[in-house]
């Protein structure tokens, strides 16, 4: 157990290591670090679903979609991405009704590449994009870390029993409390605060955290897997360690768009918006 749990730190500290460094640099190390989380998600949702037994063919047009999605993200062309994802999604539903009655690639499609087209849109390569990742991480860090905390002092109702028999309301609304206090000090740290949308988006994107967390759960159990892969020494796979993460990420990039078509300002970053006027 010792050994297991200082492999786990270890590993988990090179990964954050990684992480920063690449949302420092931003640009071509961040779009690097994007895509390759998408290929990694959708290998792991592939293995889940048992996509390659089941459906060989519409697994292979997966792989070339997200790859292909994940070198427009690395080069910058983000202007294609977000169509191709969208076309290809469009086009493996209708192929699951057509064909295979299965969405399991459609969704595999769109998670994985969602991942990296909000990733990259948030992190952009300005000071905002900057700023508005490491609130992102300090929302989902803080939910994570005190959900579970809290969770585990009070305990009280389960939240999705059914699901994830582990977590409760108290630990849910204590890491959303938290992510709320961490994400207006963290914008605090880089702007002066203005109103109530950084308490609120930061509230949003807690809920939605917490989300994407039962959401890899019911994949899990769904197909009776405990972990998403061994890609991490300790921690499990990809999908174990981003699927809050890239909830958050996918409810404020989507938010940011509708905001930019409604407005008009359609090469708005989405970085800028996070955190408003």
């Amino acid at each position: 157990m010792q050994s297991e749990l200082r492999l786990r730190i270890l590993s988990g500290i090179v990964l954050a290591a990684v992480v920063l460094a690449a949302t420092w640099y931003g640009g071509f190390a961040f779009r690097m670090l994007a895509a390759t989380i998408s290929v990694l998600v959708y290998y792991e949702w592939s293995t889940i679903t048992r996509l390659a037994d089941s459906d060989f063919r519409g697994n292979a047009f997966g792989w070339a979609t997200v790859a292909g999605i994940a070198g427009l993200v690395i080069f910058g062309f983000d202007e294609l991405a977000l169509p191709v994802l969208l076309s290809a999604t469009v086009l493996s539903i209708v192929y699951a009704l057509a064909v295979t009655k299965n969405g399991w690639l459609a969704g595999g499609i769109a998670y994985s590449g969602l991942t990296s087209i909000s990733l990259a849109a948030i992190r952009g390569d300005t000071g905002e994009g900057f700023a508005a990742m490491i609130f992102i991480f300090a929302v989902v860090w803080a939910t994570d870390i005190l959900a579970y905390f809290v969770g585990r002092a009070i305990g009280g109702p389960k939240l999705a029993p059914p699901i994830s028999p582990g977590k409760t309301w108290s630990g849910a609304i204590g890491g959303a409390v938290s992510a709320v206090i961490a994400g207006t000090l963290v914008h605090a740290a880089f702007f002066p605060l203005n109103g109530l949308w950084i308490p609120v988006i930061a509230l949003v994107l807690s809920v939605c955290s917490q989300i994407g967390d039962l959401f890899e759960s019911f994949i899990k159990r769904r197909f009776g897997v405990k972990d998403s892969s061994r890609l991490i020494p300790g921690h499990g796979g990809v999908m174990d360690r981003v699927d809050g993460l890239v909830f958050a990420c996918f409810a404020a990039f989507l938010i940011a768009l509708g905001d930019a078509i409604v407005s008009g300002a359609a090469n708005a970053p989405a970085g800028v918006f996070l955190f408003g006027p």
